[in-house]
């Protein structure tokens, strides 16, 4: 079967007046080496918004790049993270601690933090209400594989009322962003 190449680099330099178009392709992926996409419906009160996920390969890695869009926001600072269990209800509480699998995984959201694998930067909120993010982690993956966000039962993503202080507290000190205002179960796209 033939493969498509696919286009990895398009540029365009003038030269003398003259524009030159410069391509350079590669062959198409072999099947199970793709781009992986996920999404979220972020809800709380008053509160929407949704979060895109996109794995790809990096070198011999994979990086999934999360684009966050949230309105409704009080203005200021609030954490947001990949929490442990793919549940919004009855409360935001259904989705457990963040995101840390593994052997020594320990997903309180503030007594191990901000070392969880589901640990992200803040989003911040201007005067109307809105917060944008695009972050880029190597901490999850969309694939199989032990940082996967897709094990027996999924992950969600929550936003809190608060700033996040970035330091390790006491279980139940609030230090990772406080009250869970909105949630979005992650679901393959």
């Amino acid at each position: 079967m033939k493969q498509h190449p696919v286009i990895i680099l398009a540029a365009a330099v003038a030269l003398g007046g003259a524009t030159i178009a410069a391509r350079q392709t590669a062959p198409k992926p072999a099947s199970g080496t793709g781009i992986l996409h996920a999404h979220a419906d972020i809800k709380g009160e008053g509160i929407t918004g949704t979060a895109e996920f996109t794995e790809s390969q990096q070198g011999t890695g994979k990086l999934v790049t999360i684009t966050i869009v949230v309105s409704g926001l009080k203005e200021g600072m609030h954490g947001v993270h990949l929490h442990a269990v793919g549940k919004c209800t009855p409360d935001f509480a259904a989705a457990g601690g963040h995101f840390d699998p593994g052997p020594s995984g320990n997903p309180d959201p503030d007594a191990n933090h901000p070392y969880h694998m589901g640990d992200l930067p803040q989003l911040q909120a201007g005067p109307t209400g809105r917060a944008t993010a695009r972050i880029a982690t190597t901490r999850v993956t969309l694939s199989d594989g032990p940082l996967s966000l897709f094990d027996a039962d999924g992950s969600a993503i929550i936003v809190h009322g608060n700033p996040d202080q970035g330091i390790t507290g006491e279980a139940r000190s609030g230090v990772s962003g406080g009250p869970r205002v909105a949630c979005g179960v992650i679901e393959k796209k």
